[in-house]
């Protein structure tokens, strides 16, 4: 069977890829205007659960993860947030020393982080740090653990941290002690990240998806991580 694509095949395969990107940028705008306004509180659990420490992505605030928190709330997690990340603009190392103060600062143990594409790998570097023993496991959503052949060309610097060749990426991919204890959840499609968000040694979960940003709203995936969260917290 010839699976090349035609050239009509082509142009509805390129269509489709762009409508995907309109509808992710769409959503991640929405977030950000959400944020901006700052009239909603964060969703919190008061049951006995897991507590959840939200780390967003990269210019993000808790807000791009609200639907994931809301589910885990309703489930009895107390769900968490590190103001001091802002919008998470940051290196991954000085953030991640942001949020293991603040794990110490609230006395927050037994936890599990639930983290969006950069907040992934946030929350591996808290869990190589000795404030390890405070955390039970991670939930990362489309990140980047082996960085993104795009970041190479983006102008702002913090973009450029994602090139796979760059070296805090390349020594946290390095280290393979904590991978068991993180879940990578990633769409099938993901614009920011065509080398995908899984990695080697973790508990990896490819859902049908498509988008880096629009699928923290879809059903499939906030299940998938309130399912992983009561997993991982036992």
């Amino acid at each position: 069977m010839n699976r090349s694509r035609g050239p009509g095949r082509s142009a509805s395969w390129a269509r489709a890829r762009l409508g995907t990107r309109a509808v992710d940028y769409a959503w991640a705008v929405d977030r950000q205007l959400r944020s901006l306004l700052g009239r909603a509180a964060l969703p919190t659990g008061t049951g006995d659960a897991a507590p959840v420490v939200l780390l967003p992505g990269i210019y993000e605030t808790w807000e791009f993860l609200r639907p994931v928190a809301t589910a885990l709330a309703r489930a009895g997690h107390p769900v968490h947030a590190v103001p001091a990340l802002r919008h998470n603009a940051r290196p991954v190392p000085e953030s991640a020393d942001v949020v293991v103060e603040h794990l110490e600062r609230a006395d927050l143990s037994g936890v599990v982080l639930v983290a969006h594409s950069k907040g992934g790998l946030i929350g591996k570097r808290v869990m190589l740090s000795p404030a390890s023993d405070r955390v039970l496991g991670m939930v990362a959503v489309a990140t980047p653990f082996s960085g993104s052949r795009w970041a190479r060309y983006m102008l702002a610097r913090p973009l450029r941290s994602f090139d796979p060749r760059d070296p805090v990426l390349l020594a946290l991919a390095g280290e393979l002690l904590v991978n068991e204890r993180i879940t990578a959840v990633y769409p099938r499609f993901d614009p920011h990240i065509p080398e995908t968000g899984r990695l080697p040694g973790a508990r990896n979960i490819e859902l049908p998806l498509a988008g880096h940003f629009r699928p923290l709203g879809q059903r499939l995936l906030v299940e998938t991580v309130a399912h992983e969260v009561a997993r991982v917290s036992g």
